[in-house]
């Protein structure tokens, strides 16, 4: 059932409202409160959501019972005012916190303060994270895997409820567990196999529908911890057999489980096959850090690189020595200025484990208390280690743009990680193939987009030859992109975008323009001559020949290019008598 702040959904057909939430039943005396935020835009490290999100909490009845994770803190009065009308807060024995991330806990204080004799089940980590937090005293108990809560029988079904915990940190914060009810066969993951996905459909019954907000979201939020995700599905293993899986975010998995397990089992295994990674530390729960090291790690991964992040504060040392002293590149944030005993046990380990011919490079924190940047990056380079990129330094709030600069240096990262192995695989295609592969010939076109929502934007652009039409009715477009361009994460579904076609005898300057490197964070467009509202989606280049204005519908993943499908809303031609600029390649193995 729907449940919203006005009304309870009278006039199914109108639109539906910002914040509603939805009471279901998904197993055996097991409800979810799930809280669709409809209209929510951007997440985390600020990558977009086209279709909202959800954060979904669960309450087990026993004979003594759960309530596992809360919501976020935009939902209080009518999460509450739902919950009260299905228990009596003060009945609920256990509050089971997946993790400590605020759109999961953000209720937490509250109910405490409605059942002060509510004991918290939490790894240790997020113990102490939430004594942080909520700055009040509450009961707790710390759990790691192979521990169990035994909610006992519910006299009413028979059924007894035994909740086996896994540990499962970095997925994504340090401090997650999951939960398995063995009455149920429902595991309880909280980030983990989610996606931002806002629908009043309970499960997964159409994959195709969630196919590529699932990967979306892997890629973003898992795939920099891609290690880590290897060894919870290991524990999983062990597990009997999982009927059902209850997310923190988008529809549970109820119909396709197995689908959803196997593709990061393998999304997983190919992202940490090999020798070569990336290290990204990070301080949870200070300042920005969080957010901007996930950037970092998406665009390394990107390039197709390893990357493992690492918090500073949570790990274990002998874990944290061994990441580091293994690893081919290490990106660091400025700490705070007054650390804890334990912080500068891990900033000790740190440091001492790092390796000659390592790759290392520093960001900001924007903590506002931290060492200076300049200092670390001093520090660091004393140790003879090289410059993988320049510091990048936070001067006010992140907005979208500064996650674009962190996003584009870890791709730059990435790129230099994955240098020698693309090198070899150019070698290795056969002569004869690569020359016959270069007489596909193709077009030249600009491709620009711009995100325009909110109060800020990031943009970009790229050359592109790879083009062709796709189909008549409605008019639609590909576009070959590579994996690492800083443009894709601007090209994902619904985004616009504009194709400049570029003019035969009059291109050479845009070509070599938006063909040299840029470093991360820089101005594409500058000194080029722009027509900026002609278009919707990207800045329309005024020496183009012609121009179509595109809206993502479709993207097909090949080994390092994303197929863009693309329907074409507008487009116009300046010049009739020109023709396309045309490129010509000598061999298939480069552009």
């Amino acid at each position: 059932m729907i449940f919203t702040k006005s009304t309870a959904l009278e006039n199914q057909k109108s639109d539906p409202p910002k914040l509603s939430l939805q009471y279901e039943q998904i197993a055996t005396d097991t409800h979810t409160l799930r809280s669709l935020d409809w209209d929510r835009s951007r997440f985390d490290i600020e990558f977009g959501l086209r279709n909202g999100t959800t954060y979904n909490s669960f309450l087990i009845r026993g004979k003594k019972t759960a309530l596992i994770d809360t919501s976020h803190l935009k939902f209080k009065d009518i999460w509450f005012e739902k919950l009260r009308q299905e228990i009596n807060p003060t009945e609920i024995d256990y509050l089971i916190v997946s993790h400590t991330e605020p759109d999961h806990s953000g209720l937490i204080k509250y109910l405490i303060e409605l059942n002060p004799n509510i004991e918290i089940v939490a790894s240790k980590v997020a113990i102490k994270f939430l004594e942080d937090q909520i700055h009040q005293p509450f009961k707790s108990r710390a759990v790691k895997s192979g521990e169990e809560l035994n909610l006992e029988i519910n006299s009413s079904s028979g059924i007894e409820h035994r909740i086996e915990f896994i540990s499962a940190p970095n997925l994504h914060w340090p401090d997650t567990i999951f939960s398995f009810d063995h009455g149920t066969q429902v595991l309880y993951t909280c980030d983990a196999f989610g996606l931002h996905y806002c629908s009043e459909k309970l499960y997964d019954e159409n994959p195709s529908l969630l196919n590529e907000d699932f990967r979306f979201y892997y890629d973003c939020l898992m795939g920099p911890n891609a290690r880590s995700v290897v060894q919870a599905l290991k524990k999983i293993d062990s597990l009997p057999t999982i009927q059902t899986i209850g997310v923190g975010h988008g529809p549970i998995l109820n119909f396709n489980t197995q689908l959803w397990l196997n593709h990061y089992r393998e999304w997983s295994k190919q992202r940490s096959t090999g020798e070569n990674y990336a290290v990204v530390c990070y301080l949870s729960q200070y300042g920005f850090c969080d957010r901007l090291s996930q950037a970092i790690a998406h665009g390394i991964g990107k390039a197709n690189a390893q990357v493992q992040l690492v918090d500073l504060i949570a790990s274990d040392t002998q874990e944290l020595s061994a990441l580091i002293s293994e690893a081919s590149a290490v990106v660091v944030p400025t700490w705070p200025i007054k650390s804890d005993s334990e912080l500068q046990s891990n900033i000790g380990t740190l440091l001492a484990s790092l390796k000659q011919k390592q790759w290392v490079a520093t960001y900001d924190s924007y903590g506002g208390n931290e060492e200076p940047i300049d200092f670390i990056t001093n520090q660091l380079r004393k140790l003879g280690q090289k410059e993988a990129f320049k510091p990048l330094r936070v001067r006010d709030e992140p907005n979208k743009s500064v996650y674009q600069q962190f996003e584009e240096a870890g791709t730059d990262l990435g790129q230099i990680l994955t240098r020698k192995k693309n090198i070899a695989a150019t070698k290795s295609l056969d002569g004869d193939l690569n020359k016959a592969l270069g007489c596909l010939s193709g077009g030249l076109y600009i491709v620009t987009a711009k995100d325009n929502e909110g109060a800020d934007s990031r943009d970009g652009a790229m050359v592109a030859s790879w083009v062709s039409q796709a189909s008549f009715a409605p008019p639609g477009i590909t576009v070959a992109v590579a994996k690492d361009r800083a443009i894709e994460s601007l090209l994902q579904v619904n985004d616009r975008f504009v194709l400049n076609i570029l003019q035969e005898n009059n291109y050479l300057h845009l070509f070599r323009h938006f063909l040299k490197r840029f470093p991360p964070g820089a101005n594409r467009f500058e000194g080029v001559e722009l027509m900026n509202d002609l278009a919707a989606g990207g800045p329309v280049l005024s020496d183009a020949l012609a121009f179509l204005s595109c809206k993502v519908i479709q993207r097909m993943e090949t080994t390092d290019h994303w197929i863009i499908y693309s329907s074409v809303e507008k487009g116009n031609l300046s010049n009739t008598l020109s023709k396309t600029a045309v490129h010509h390649r000598r061999v298939g193995s480069n552009y």
